[in-house]
């Protein structure tokens, strides 16, 4: 992971015990390429060590106000014109109340008050009991910090360490890099609705056998995470997996090719761009049993017979929207062999200006992809990379595309 790289991001940490997370936050950060300043508050270090901080960061952490290590003694002043960003988490109720205030009686909160408004952002990531999310002053406090130009990232719902369950948990360090990730990126799709398949489809023999593949929907995912880091609506219909939802992005789960089908043509009529990752079954049993199909002991085999499956891309890809422009729609395509020659019949065949092609058996189920794109000018290899990289990859390249066609 390299979306952070030279970002220099001061990272605080007020009192709670979602500090553990922050540990785990710091090595995302450092690991996608950003160098992290942690500043604590006396009340943070009783959840979690400035040793552990420094560990994880490689750099020594702040606490107070009067660090004597700097030379003009003014770490309120030199920490905050370093960064490309503040952020805070765990955000606890009360520095939400202090920030509010402009208080600036110990380290981190001067920072706050004391950063460049116009060229360092603060984000905050709250953290606390769900009563205390809940209670008025906390609303109000939110909605002061909005309105003064902070990202507020919201909170995850779930148990808490007091024993009760409700919303208020500090978002998960994945999420919260996530959202970083996100602030940063170019908002090349600005405006943009994106519609996105993945996965494989289940196309069921009886209750317990199905058709399938071994499509992870790891890059159809890493795309829609791409697409609303980029500034996007996106809408992601999601065959049979287990994977999380990127943060900010619509999900439908489906099953079958005929349902994926049912909720692209539910949704296409908004989209401004279409992107069929999935890997849909070509066919379907023609019937399904009722009940789990039993061996008898004969030695005889069930005989299956087989429909096809609507061709959502092609469906799309011919339909008004598309033809006028409307829809923008990008297919895939996986192979086992000779790529490029099946990879440029099939635009042909479905209609689409871009086709995405790769080799179906090295990538499924994998962390990392290489696409070969073409289009009615010829072909350009991406070469392997983590699906996370290809996904930006793929939306600067559909940004690209875009551009050119509203260019006079």
């Amino acid at each position: 992971m390299t979306e952070l790289a030279g970002k220099h991001i001061v990272l605080g940490l007020s009192g709670g015990v979602a500090c553990y997370k922050s540990a785990e936050l710091t090595r995302l950060l450092t690991k996608a390429g950003a160098t992290v300043q942690v500043v604590m508050t006396e009340a943070a270090e009783q959840f979690i060590t400035p040793v552990t901080m420094q560990a994880l960061s490689g750099r020594p952490v702040y606490a107070s106000q009067w660090d004597a290590r700097e030379g003009n003694n003014m770490p309120h002043i030199n920490l905050s014109r370093a960064a490309d960003a503040i952020l805070i988490a765990p955000c606890s109720a009360d520095f939400m109340a202090r920030l509010v205030q402009g208080r600036a009686d110990e380290l981190l909160s001067l920072m706050c008050l004391a950063r460049p408004i116009e060229r360092v952002p603060l984000l905050i990531a709250p953290a606390m009991n769900r009563e205390m999310w809940a209670h008025p002053a906390t609303q109000r406090n939110l909605a002061q910090l909005a309105q003064d130009g902070a990202q507020v990232l919201g909170v995850g719902c779930g148990d808490q360490a007091c024993g009760e369950v409700g919303d208020g948990r500090m978002l998960e360090a994945e999420e919260i890099f996530e959202e970083l990730a996100a602030f940063f990126a170019p908002k090349l799709l600005a405006g943009q609705r994106v519609l996105i398949t993945a996965g494989p489809t289940f196309e069921a023999i009886d209750p317990v056998r199905g058709i399938t593949n071994l499509s992870s929907g790891k890059m159809g995912f890493a795309i829609a995470r791409a697409a609303r880091a980029a500034g996007a609506d996106v809408t992601l219909v999601a065959g049979p997996v287990h994977l999380a939802t990127p943060r900010g992005v619509r999900r439908i789960d489906v099953r079958s090719a005929q349902n994926m089908f049912q909720a692209v043509e539910g949704q296409a009529q908004a989209a401004t761009v279409f992107i069929a990752t999935a890997a849909v079954a070509d066919w379907r049993p023609a019937n399904s049993a009722e009940h789990k199909i039993k061996k008898d002991g004969s030695g005889q085999v069930p005989t299956l017979a087989f429909v096809e499956n609507p061709d959502i891309l092609a469906t799309v890809a011919q339909s008004d929207r598309a033809r006028s422009g409307a829809l923008y729609c990008v297919g895939f395509a996986a192979e086992s062999e000779h790529l490029l020659a099946h990879a440029s019949a099939k635009r042909a065949r479905k209609g689409v200006p871009l086709l995405v092609g790769n080799i179906g058996p090295a990538t499924f189920g994998q962390d990392d992809n290489a696409l070969l794109l073409v289009d009615a000018q010829g072909h350009r290899e991406l070469p392997r990379a983590s699906k996370a990289e290809l996904g930006r990859q793929l939306v600067l390249e559909i940004a690209r595309r875009l551009r050119a066609m509203s260019a006079p």
